[in-house]
């Protein structure tokens, strides 16, 4: 594999969308105009079809959680319209209280991928960048099965600050910061299924486009989080991918569905127990 990277940013550059090349501190478009990368608007490094996550991944998770590891990835989706990126404010709707971050790693679809085996499918990826997996968890006690609005609000999937091509996934650090205090620690080497695993696992039946968002999994101590905080994701060799939490100027509506909880199971996802992963202990085989 290569050990030459190159990252790419996509930025709001006078008014328009421009992909650019990361050079030290500046960002440089395609025409040479050169910019600050701190001073820089971000937008998300990719424009996906479809977001797809691992649920459980990093074994000190499954610990946390005292679950056992499940025998193949479970999966869940994030809709494009949760797309945001570095920078960008994370809103936390008026009435819900449990956000939690989620730092990872996330895959970037470089080709059309459908039915390829995990040693083939590194030729298949773009490359990477970071993300923070959020999950509002006031609403798991109606969405546990999809995850819909846990994890599919809007400005809960930011991404960024760039797609990093030539990076080697093995045995990479990872921290999340909140408000500079470090609140995760892991790596990519207590992974349990590799970059490469988890393309073939998605591609078996769903064809995976150029742009695409995999989300490889979260180490322990996913924790909430709250209006005037700052999270910070590191990646080694990828970056950092920072978002600050807001409170949202509206309630979430009354008139219409089930409305947000505080459950056993609520409060142990977002604080911390055994709560999370209960139900795939024991896998259905139906």
């Amino acid at each position: 594999m290569s050990t030459e990277t190159v990252e790419y940013r996509r930025i709001l550059l006078e008014g328009a969308q421009v992909q650019v090349v990361r050079e030290g501190d500046e960002l440089v478009a395609g025409d040479g105009r050169r910019v600050k990368a701190a001073d820089a608007v971000h937008l998300p490094p990719v424009q996906p079809t479809k977001i797809l996550a691992v649920h459980l991944n990093h074994i000190s998770r499954a610990r946390e959680f005292q679950a056992k590891m499940p025998p193949a990835p479970y999966w869940f989706s994030k809709p494009t319209s949760a797309l945001n990126a570095h920078e960008g404010a994370v809103v936390r709707p008026l009435g819900c209280k449990w956000l939690n971050y989620e730092g990872e790693v996330a895959i970037v679809i470089g080709r059309t991928t459908r039915n390829v085996a995990p040693a083939d499918a590194g030729q298949y990826i773009a490359g990477y960048t970071v993300a923070n997996d959020y999950g509002l968890h006031d609403f798991r006690d109606t969405d546990a099965g999809s995850m819909l609005r846990v994890k599919g609000s809007d400005t809960l999937a930011p991404l960024g600050p760039g797609l990093v091509t030539g990076w080697d996934f093995h045995d990479k650090h990872m921290q999340t910061r909140v408000n500079g205090k470090v609140v995760q620690d892991g790596s990519t080497a207590e992974m349990t299924w590799d970059m490469h695993y988890l393309v073939a696992d998605v591609a078996r039946t769903i064809t995976l486009y150029p742009g695409d968002v995999i989300l490889s999994g979260t180490p322990a101590n996913s924790r909430t989080v709250y209006p005037g905080d700052v999270v910070e994701v590191e990646v080694e060799g990828l970056g950092t991918l920072r978002n600050h939490i807001v409170d949202g100027p509206t309630a979430i509506r009354e008139d219409v569905g089930a409305q947000p909880t505080e459950s056993e199971e609520v409060l142990s996802t977002a604080l911390g127990g055994d709560w999370e992963f209960r139900g795939i202990r024991a896998p259905r085989r139906d």
